[in-house]
């Protein structure tokens, strides 16, 4: 008997931003942060991140029921040295706390040139693609990374003491940007959820079995808690110094730490911006960069793919998914709903 496949259907941007929107409302968010975190949520949807959008929106709902989310908090400014800043996000909506600081980064890199904001006591930031994005197209340069609860072994051991610690680097490129979005583990646990909800295997090993076998399997995964650092040991060693960084910059709790919370609350998170309008080759920079990308997309691709940079693919997702609705699985939708 064939397996029967999950069922998607498509939902108009406006139509889900609106749920979205009125959801928040019944759940104690203010008008305005209502509406900026159903934008969010949708924007990262219709930019094909599923997984830290109209997938993450049932569990971000939940937390606020929980207390782990208060609405009516944002962050705060602690400290302030030269062009570096320390804020406590006060356990208030991570994508908030983020938009709050990536903007505030960018105010500072306006006037000195580059400027750095270390967030502490925050939650989930959802995708961080979201704020490099932002920032790379008022004209920043974006870094920006977050810690995590610990899920994901370092390579050589068994249990886990790491965080995926997502980063994010952006850059200006003609209206839009040039943007790496990614977690220390080969896939997240949001895109593992994904391939289990759609019934599929992952395109490449992306952690181990029970019995310490490399598997495309989610649900095995999922099952053994032992996702894949990227570059293996390397990866290991990267989110090891992310969460480091993040923690002394922030003043706020480790990986070790956040995982003694009772859910993943109370992340450090470090927003970075450099001003290129401030640098003496601007006027350069815009074809010295299309000599690089142009070097790149001339690749010899392996077999029918065209070679892409980072975010490429999201214009074209953008734009089909504003055309013809938003991809989701109905059971997602139907959960929703019932918020």
């Amino acid at each position: 008997m064939s397996e029967i496949k999950p069922e998607f259907i498509r939902i108009p941007k406006s139509q889900m931003e609106e749920a979205f929107r009125q959801i928040l409302l019944r759940h104690g968010f203010p008008e305005v942060k209502a509406a900026t975190c159903a934008t969010i949520f949708t924007d990262n949807s219709i930019d094909g991140v599923y997984t830290h959008g109209v997938n993450r929106f049932s569990r971000f709902v939940k937390y606020t029921q929980q207390g782990h989310i208060l609405p009516e908090k944002e962050a705060v400014l602690k400290h302030a040295a030269g062009c570096l800043e320390q804020w406590d996000g006060q356990s208030a909506a991570g994508p908030l706390n983020a938009l709050q600081c990536t903007q505030r980064v960018m105010e500072i890199a306006g006037v000195q040139g580059m400027g750095c904001v270390a967030l502490a006591h925050t939650n989930h930031w959802m995708r961080g693609g979201t704020y490099g994005w932002k920032a790379a197209k008022e004209g920043f340069v974006f870094i920006g990374w977050t810690n995590t609860t610990a899920n994901m072994p370092t390579w050589g051991a068994l249990d886990n003491k790491l965080g995926n610690n997502p980063l994010v680097i952006a850059v200006p490129h003609e209206n839009e940007a040039i943007v790496l979005d990614m977690a220390m583990s080969q896939y997240s646990y949001g895109a593992l959820d994904f391939y289990e909800l759609k019934k599929q295997q992952l395109p490449v090993p992306g952690g181990f079995t029970k019995d310490g076998v490399l598997t495309t399997n989610p649900s095995a995964i999922r099952e053994s808690q032992r996702i894949l650092p990227i570059g293996y040991w390397k990866g290991s060693g990267l989110s090891l110094l992310l969460d480091i960084v993040a923690t002394l910059l922030s003043g706020g709790l480790s990986t070790a730490g956040v995982s003694q919370q009772k859910a993943e609350t109370s992340v450090s998170q470090v927003f970075m911006a450099i001003d290129l309008k401030r640098l003496a080759n601007y006027r350069t920079m815009a074809s010295a960069l299309q000599q690089i990308l142009d070097d790149y997309h001339a690749s010899r691709p392996d077999g029918n793919s065209r070679v892409i940079f980072p975010g490429e693919r999201v214009l074209a997702t953008r734009e089909e998914n504003t055309k013809h609705g938003i991809p989701v699985l109905k059971k997602v939708w139907d959960e929703i709903k019932q918020l």
